[in-house]
């Protein structure tokens, strides 16, 4: 049974020279327990599209469906609070708190008491290879590579059923890389969450349960 449902979704923004359609007429599903990757070009829309399902963007047509009910008529902040995780591509931490207290935050806005986040974000942070030394230091003492981690434990440690990840390896070595694509299947096969990446790797594609290919904003493939 699906979890997240995308029916007839459409986005269009004005930009200074034209109306842009970047996602048009889309319509997927994506259950509990599966990995799902979104594959296309450069502008082919497939950010926007994640961007829609995370409820950080309202679509112009259709509607984003969470457990049967449209994001509409949701508090989108309490729904990537509660329910979908984001891992963004440009890691969105928080400069002032650590690596630590930047896994720790989404926990403390689920009131999770404070020994099992600890233990739920050390368990996180040492999983996708960040030291104990690491997790007092700012993201400025930080390398691109390990503020990915650190976002990434963030999204994984919050318990959330769904993990929408955009190029979640983009910035990683190989062996982290394929380190961080684990810990997101086991997330879908091992503790039913629905895991949905944007990748430009098709050998990382091609490792999920599914792929939807968009191309010029429409998906093309199922």
């Amino acid at each position: 049974m699906e979890i997240l449902r995308a029916e007839n979704l459409s986005f269009s923004y004005v930009n200074k020279y034209q109306t842009v359609n970047a996602v048009k007429h889309v319509s997927c599903g994506f259950e509990p327990g599966k990995t799902y990757a979104i594959v296309g070009r450069s502008g082919s829309g497939k950010t926007t599209l994640l961007s829609l399902l995370a409820g950080l963007e309202q679509p112009t047509e259709g509607d984003v469906f969470f457990e049967g009910k449209s994001t509409r008529e949701m508090d989108c902040d309490a729904y990537r609070r509660d329910h979908a995780a984001v891992i963004y591509q440009s890691y969105n931490l928080f400069p002032l708190l650590t690596s630590e207290e930047n896994v720790l935050y989404p926990m403390k806005l689920k009131k999770i008491p404070r020994k099992e986040a600890l233990e739920r974000a050390h368990t996180r942070l040492t999983a996708v290879g960040i030291t104990q030394e690491e997790w007092g230091r700012f993201p400025s003492q930080l390398s691109g590579g390990q503020q990915q981690r650190v976002a990434i434990a963030r999204a994984l440690a919050a318990g959330n059923r769904i993990i929408l990840a955009d190029e979640p390896t983009g910035n990683l070595d190989i062996s982290s890389g394929e380190q961080v694509m684990e810990l997101l299947m086991e997330l879908a096969h091992k503790e039913g969450c629905a895991v949905i990446v944007i990748t430009h790797d098709l050998e990382i594609a091609s490792q999920m349960d599914e792929i939807y290919t968009v191309r010029d904003g429409e998906l093309i493939t199922e």
